[in-house]
């Protein structure tokens, strides 16, 4: 596949013109008392306009991925001494994903392989190279159809071919793949082979490592050291010295143990994630005399797991990022948290993430910064004029519209258990006797939310509902007895702690009671269904979109991604066994339950889904209009395990915008 190079040119001035006034001072948009309503749909959900800078290894040269006009994304390299933006990649019919410095010349990047539904592999991402100029481009590896040579001998790599990492320096035209060779359903993993390629020639070399690994971790001098593989429900860890074999160091229970390496620094220290008979998770060294992590965290929090990513300059681990309620950078570095306090002063109410080049002796930093109001803007601060000049804005269409505040809150179920969750009140509301959305998150074995600016709860609020996403007992992130209290509890006390937290609006203030409805998608779509079947007083309606209806189903619809490893080791632990648990399941599932359904009720699913396949929907969506006249149905034939296509989630918001005016908006 080549890009477009006549139109490189071409819009390189309408680039220059899309980017905001360089030398601006950062500030908050002031907002405005526009009608809610006047927000269209297709603001809230179209890709960013400006997303994903980088710096250059140097701190000279910033690359970033922008949208003009069309819905393409395409790489642009701007040089920061005159400001000068180059479009040094760009295709007719995709945009460009991912991408990463290779050294401060040059860059790798794939298409948009996370444009395509979840739960489908034909995946046409592929894998390519491009000077910061323009120059020298060269595809590496293939997109599915695209089995060619690249003008020599040297053949593109599979189309299963993935960016693992840069040099640890990024210095030199090399970088590290993944390459899937096989695909085993009964296993669930992937056979990879770790491979070094170099960019400019395309030739290649194995590397060794364990074949069914899924997570790597290479030394400061870009040797492989670490590797982890997840497989009949244990998770193994390996380690190597350099030269020598690979060792299994550990093996652990995957369902109650976290076990897997992070970072190795220059200095040979490797940290780890782990409980480590915790009930939270936390960041340790490794201790290789004991082949255990450490016994003193080197980050730990009582009451949020943690999963740090090093901030790393000049070979040295300068701070940790991770998430508690909000994205943290925690500095070790004197420096780097005195040059962050200046930055938080100038952008009050913000996380301002701070990012230099691996070894930049430049005076700029990149900034991005964000907040629940705010998706996000692009700054890079000069350290040594002390000033701002603002690059973009990832949602340009929203500047001046007043969004939705998110609030981290806690409420006691019925049984005394703590909840956490997300409340979200439309801007400018009095904040009382709301319409409320109770909105489950899917997984359901997942953290469903952090704080941030999401779009589907500012679209929801916009329209004047207050939104309450309860972290329901299951959801991870929050230690692993709050995760352990959900097991085999779908549609019990998982779905108790849903009923309890609009309960707990309602003592507060917030809800009306006669206007709450349940939604959400997957395992949040069955939750919605469960909220009918059980609390049909309390719910007024409910939205269910590529839901699960029949637990069941997970274990016998051959057509679905669940791989048999999920339905040997994981469902039958949390969700429930198929056959001991037969009845349990029975019980607790929509479509055996769907006469119990009365309530208004939209139902949305993808053609192309393979995580929740279309019949999970069909069977309900039979069951309930044999007697339920108040279901509303929508399918999407190019879409899968959730809507990614502009006009299928337009359509869709739309669809749950109507369907709100009718059954919830008005006073009963």
């Amino acid at each position: 596949m080549k890009p477009s190079f006549r139109t490189w040119r071409q819009r390189a001035l309408q680039l220059a013109a899309a980017l905001l006034p360089l030398g601006v001072a950062a500030q908050t948009p002031p907002t405005t008392t526009t009608a809610r309503a006047t927000v269209p749909v297709e603001a809230f959900f179209q890709e960013p306009q400006f997303d994903d800078a980088v710096l250059s290894p140097d701190g000279k040269k910033v690359a970033f991925k922008l949208r003009v006009k069309d819905s393409r994304a395409k790489l642009v390299v701007m040089d920061l001494a005159t400001q000068t933006p180059t479009v040094v990649a760009s295709f007719q019919n995709e945009s460009v994903g991912m991408f990463a410095w290779v050294n401060d010349q040059r860059l790798v990047f794939n298409l948009a392989a996370w444009l395509k539904p979840a739960g489908q592999r034909d995946i046409n991402s592929g894998l390519f190279a491009v000077d910061a100029n323009g120059e020298r481009y060269r595809q590496l590896a293939e997109t599915i159809g695209s089995r060619v040579k690249n003008g020599d001998e040297t053949k593109l790599l599979p189309q299963w071919t993935q960016l693992l990492r840069t040099s640890a320096r990024q210095t030199g035209d090399d970088i590290w793949v993944t390459v899937t060779e096989a695909y085993d359903k009964k296993f669930g993993a992937d056979y990879r082979r770790v491979r070094k390629l170099n960019t400019v020639n395309g030739r290649c070399s194995e590397v060794d490592a364990p074949q069914h690994a899924a997570h790597w971790v290479f030394d400061a001098q870009d040797e492989l050291r670490a590797a982890t593989e997840a497989r009949d429900g244990q998770l193994k860890m390996w380690l190597r010295e350099p030269g020598q074999a690979w060792k299994t160091v550990a093996t652990v229970d995957s369902l109650t143990r976290t076990l897997y390496p992070s970072h190795m620094d220059a200095l040979g220290t490797l940290y780890v994630i782990s409980n480590q008979g915790q009930n939270t998770v936390g960041l340790y060294t490794w201790n290789f005399e004991t082949n255990q992590p450490s016994g003193k965290p080197v980050l730990h929090s009582q009451a949020f797991d943690l999963y740090p990513r090093p901030v790393v300059s000049e070979g040295q681990v300068q701070g940790w990022r991770y998430t508690v309620d909000a994205p943290v950078t925690q500095w070790t570095h004197p420096p780097a948290q005195t040059l962050q306090d200046t930055i938080d002063k100038a952008l009050p109410h913000t996380v301002n993430e701070l990012s230099t080049g691996v070894r930049s002796t430049s005076p700029h930093v990149l900034v991005h910064s964000f907040s629940d109001r705010n998706p996000g803007t692009t700054l890079v601060f000069n350290r040594d004029t002390q000033k701002f000049i603002r690059l973009g804005d990832a949602r340009p269409d929203l500047r001046g519209q007043a969004m939705a505040g998110m609030d981290f809150v806690q409420y006691k179920a019925r049984d005394g258990l703590s909840i956490p969750a997300w409340l979200s009140l439309p801007a400018g509301s009095v904040k009382k006797n709301l319409p409320l959305l109770v909105y489950a998150h899917g997984g359901p074995w997942v953290r469903g939310q952090s704080w941030g600016w999401h779009a589907d709860v500012q679209f929801l609020a916009s329209r004047g509902y207050a939104v309450l996403q309860p972290e329901f007992r299951g959801s991870a992130g929050y230690g692993r007895k709050h995760f352990e209290a959900g097991w085999k509890q779908w549609g019990r006390a998982m779905q108790n702690d849903l009923a309890d937290g609009a309960k707990w609006a309602i003592t507060q203030g917030i809800a009306d009671p006669q206007r709450i409805c349940i939604m959400g998608a997957s395992y949040g779509g069955y939750a919605a269904l469960m909220g009918l079947v059980n609390d049909p007083d309390l719910f007024r309606c409910g939205i269910n979109w590529v839901s699960v209806t029949d637990p069941q189903l997970l274990y016998s619809v051959n057509w679905s991604d669940t791989t048999d490893q999920a339905k040997t080791y994981g469902l039958p632990r949390l969700m429930g066994d198929s056959v001991k648990d037969a009845d349990m399941l029975r019980t607790y599932s929509p479509l055996q339950q769907a006469a119990r359904i009365k309530s208004p009720l939209l139902m949305a699913y993808g053609g192309k889904d393979e995580r929740v396949p279309l019949v999970h929907g069909e069977k309900m969506r039979d069951a309930l209009r044999a007697h339920n006249p108040q279901v509303e149905w929508a399918e999407y034939p190019d879409e899968g395990h959730g809507f990614v296509d502009l006009k299928a989630q337009a359509d869709f918001w739309q669809r749950v915008e109507k369907f709100l005016n009718k059954n919830l908006k008005q006073q009963p």
